[in-house]
């Protein structure tokens, strides 16, 4: 340590212990102001300027080290020099002393954690140096931390000095007026009525909205900011339109519509995005199958001695096509336009934040102007750069159902839920499937115990999982494909006829227009908790958006964007993540909604685990699917429900109740209490209920009631 770091602190812990040790806060607080307010009067009619520069340099030194009282000094300089002069004196002192605490902080403390966490605050960092004093200037419009907390803060990041002292200044002048007006009225108090005079009813009701008033003015100040160079139409031809129309493009436009908005809804492939072509309704038809046969060959566990079943694979992806066709018009350009929607095929692209130029599938061009954008454009399977990959050819999720040929040997490549699904159903088909995953495990985000109940499955039905593989290269010898995957240090070569990429998916960042507007975009884009991006009035939802790339959370986050899209500023909702459920089905079918015990521990939440077998549940035992469990986490000594995992025959279904549960803040006591019809698979919710009531049986009370029967015998 330098001596004058030294001295600094040895100075800056002296007159804090100074300030405790001699209670000098009690000439900072209004009730020895109101007591001495006579004579301050007296005092500073007497000697204006004395009394003005002793202020300033007591406001200075108390704002400069830190200290408890700037706000009673605010009210205090309000009432003995009136609104104009308290005005300045405050505003100057405070940004002083605010900047000597910013750089007492710099001088003391920035290396030294720039040094020892510079790889984590690399992202701040870079947002100060380009953002830094508008940053800075919304704290200080809108407080949402304390002023003193700000000035440390701040010093150490690399905002510059110059930047913060005049932002400072700029920033906490209206809340200085704000505050010096309501000490102006404060001095006029003489008894209890004088309370409720307008003059002092009015300062404390601005003192109460200012942080609103701020918010508003900080947000108009952004928005002039992020369109400076932009023309904006004087009107506009439509209230929204929306890119993309998956789950989270079809249900913007449905509640854009159906709350009479003029809405455009521009789609340049087919209605219903991946879930309905090649997503969620192919999958499910072509399991439905697969489990079909799975049930022909336990036969002999229901009491039939034979079951066979004829079937060429080609009519099996008919059929799914064929339900495709039949879900399809629920998702169609007629439906829409009906609802009152104007649907148009062709590719879209923004061209400024008011102006989307749409390319229509006959190659006409027109460019349209809206109020408000939604950016549904979905996602799309990754493909990982593995050499050999192109060569040898691959499947994906999406170009699977152009399949009319079963596959004698197939390679799945990812042990995600798209990968496992599809893995157990083409093996069920009579394909030789090996699955391999660079993971210990497959379906890593649930619990081990569920990844074990799934693969022992999957093993038993003559599937090879293979995991802690990772995919070196591909090549073709002797016309024969291999991968080379790397286990344990060496080389395993897996012959295959066909390959089937799932190991995730990315979303449509490129072609809508995004990088000509400068609207930021990692794996997804950057939206904040409305789901605005850089420019407040263009919206993001869908697994464009993320966390989440579900059907159902898209569908989710579309009311979010729709609603705030159409009645900002007048109205604005947080997407709510809340209770976000989901499950992959294979069989046994994993469900789950909240947390599970891998991101309980990892985010240190305590909880308590409560697990019911399957295996002992009547129907499940009757339908011969006794296997599974459900498991519960709660709040440790309560029943509020933390989270839910369901493996096991409909655990899809199931989770439902607990859904419902979370959402609505309804305890396992009530789910207890709940009348379930025998026999069902729904039991089981009831059951784990009890087996947690169970644990928590007051059993010190249950000893006198013991005995109280015993002494009701006789």
């Amino acid at each position: 340590m330098t001596l004058r770091r030294f001295v600094l602190i040895a100075l800056l812990l002296g007159a804090a212990l100074t300030y405790y040790a001699f209670d000098l806060g009690r000439y900072l607080s209004l009730d020895y102001f109101k007591s001495q307010q006579a004579a301050i009067e007296t005092w500073r009619a007497a000697q204006p300027a004395r009394a003005a520069l002793i202020y300033f340099l007591a406001y200075v030194a108390v704002t400069g080290l830190s200290l408890p009282g700037a706000a009673a000094m605010t009210l205090a300089g309000g009432a003995i020099f009136g609104l104009l002069w308290a005005t300045v004196l405050v505003s100057f002192a405070s940004t002083a002393g605010a900047t000597l605490a910013f750089l007492a902080s710099r001088f003391l403390l920035r290396d030294w954690v720039q040094q020892r966490f510079g790889e984590r605050l690399r992202a701040i960092n870079t947002g100060i140096e380009r953002e830094g004093g508008f940053y800075l200037f919304t704290l200080r419009l809108v407080p949402v931390f304390p002023f003193f907390v700000i000035n440390l803060v701040m010093g150490l990041t690399a905002i510059r000095t110059r930047t913060f002292y005049w932002v400072s200044q700029v920033g906490m002048l209206l809340g200085t007026i704000v505050y010096v007006n309501a000490g102006t009225q404060l001095a006029k108090i003489e008894s209890l009525s004088g309370i409720l005079s307008p003059a002092v009813l009015g300062s404390f009701a601005l003192l109460g909205i200012f942080p609103l008033i701020a918010k508003k003015i900080t947000e108009r100040l952004r928005g002039r900011k992020v369109y400076a160079g932009w023309n904006k139409p004087p009107c506009f031809e439509r209230n929204l339109i929306v890119i993309g129309a998956g789950s989270a493009g079809l249900v913007t436009a449905y509640i854009a519509a159906a709350v009479k908005a003029k809405v455009t809804l521009v789609e340049k492939h087919k209605l219903g995005g991946d879930c309905l072509n090649t997503g969620c309704v192919p999958s499910k038809a072509l399991i439905r199958s697969a489990k079909l046969l799975s049930h022909l060959r336990r036969s002999r566990e229901f009491g039939i001695r034979e079951a066979k079943a004829e079937f060429d694979f080609a009519d099996v992806m008919e059929r799914v096509q064929s339900v495709i066709k039949t879900v399809a018009p629920h998702d169609s350009v007629e439906r829409y336009t009906e609802l009152g929607v104007e649907v148009i095929e062709g590719t879209a692209k923004i061209v400024s934040p008011w102006e989307v130029e749409v390319t229509r599938n006959d190659g006409a061009t027109q460019r349209l102007t809206t109020r408000s954008i939604v950016i549904a454009a979905g996602a799309r399977p990754f493909v990982p750069p593995i050499p050999g990959i192109e060569e040898v050819g691959y499947l994906t999720s999406d170009t699977v159902w152009d399949l009319r040929q079963l596959p004698r040997r197939l390679v799945v490549l990812g042990g995600g839920p798209i990968g496992s699904e599809l893995t157990q159903t083409f093996a069920r088909f009579g394909a030789k499937v090996t699955q391999v995953e660079m993971a210990p495990r497959i379906l890593m985000p649930e619990d081990p115990e569920v990844s074990e109940l799934v693969t022992q499955r999957f093993r038993a039905e003559g599937i090879d999982v293979l995991v802690n593989h990772e995919a070196k290269q591909f090549v073709v010898e002797s016309g024969e494909k291999i991968l080379v995957a790397e286990h344990a240090g060496r080389d395993v070569r897996i012959p295959f006829d066909a390959l089937l990429v799932a190991v995730g998916r990315v979303a449509n960042l490129k072609g809508y227009g995004l990088e000509e507007l400068g609207v930021p975009a990692g794996r997804t884009v950057d939206t904040n908790e409305f789901l605005q991006t850089r420019y407040p009035n263009i919206y993001a939802a869908g697994d464009v958006a993320g966390p989440y790339q579900f059907t159902h959370t898209a569908a989710h986050q579309a009311w979010y964007a729709a609603v705030n899209a159409l009645f900002d500023p007048f109205k604005k909702f947080r997407a709510d993540y809340s209770v976000i459920p989901w499950a992959t089905f294979v069989e046994p079918e994993a469900a789950r909604v909240g947390l599970n015990e891998i991101e309980a521990k990892e985010r240190a939440i305590p909880y308590e685990v409560t697990v019911y077998g399957i295996d002992d549940l009547d129907r499940a035992i009757a339908d011969g699917e006794a296997h599974g469990f459900i498991k519960v986490l709660t709040v440790p000594g309560a029943d509020r429900i933390l989270g839910v995992t369901i493996v096991g025959e409909h655990a899809g279904d199931l989770i439902a109740e607990y859904v419902l549960a979370m959402r609505h803040g309804i305890g396992l006591n009530k789910i207890l209490g709940t009348i379930h019809i025998y026999p069902t698979l729904a039991e089981a919710n009831k059951h784990v209920a009890g087996v947690w009531k169970k644990a928590h049986a007051p059993q010190k009370l249950l000893e006198w009631v013991a005995r109280f029967h015993a002494w009701r015998r006789g």
